[in-house]
């Protein structure tokens, strides 16, 4: 049988247990038709790039199913009536790799990296905030008005 990868969003407003709920019932449908599920990684609670259905989060879950075709097609069908799915995408690929996807080895990175160090002291050397009167123009119109020019009012 042929294998895919599908990528479910799911709604924000649900829990992980619902997620994976949904996830478990492509599974359960899955092994009744003859194929199965290979991978299975929940990405988590991410931020979408636009709002989907006045959602501006969703959890995000990858499946690895050997399925055949007609198989598919059911499941799409049936993920685009639930009201809880925004999205979902299958792609069908050679091999389903066992390895962590690129999505969760990045939050794991991401992870590692912790401390960074202390921030830079920013655009003044110092570090201390200045005031509104110690801008460059300002010191430059009051060392003006300090050199006791009067222009021609001399005593």
């Amino acid at each position: 049988m042929p294998l895919y990868e599908t990528v479910l969003i799911a709604r924000n407003d649900v829990t992980q247990q619902q997620v994976e709920a949904v996830a478990e019932e492509i599974k359960t449908e899955l092994e009744a038709d003859g194929g199965a599920v290979k991978k299975t990684e929940y990405w988590g609670l991410r931020s979408l790039a636009y709002r989907i259905k006045k959602n501006r989060k969703g959890h995000y879950m990858l499946l690895g199913l050997d399925a055949k075709p007609a198989f598919i097609t059911e499941m799409e069908r049936r993920l685009g009536l639930n009201e809880d799915i925004l999205r979902f995408m299958t792609l069908r690929v050679d091999e389903i790799e066992e390895a962590p996807s690129a999505i969760l080895s990045r939050k794991s990175d991401d992870r590692e990296r912790g401390f960074r160090g202390p921030k830079p002291a920013g655009r003044f050397e110092s570090g201390r905030r200045r005031g509104y009167d110690d801008r460059e123009e300002f010191r430059a119109r009051d060392e003006f008005a300090r050199d006791d020019f009067r222009g021609g009012m001399e005593e």
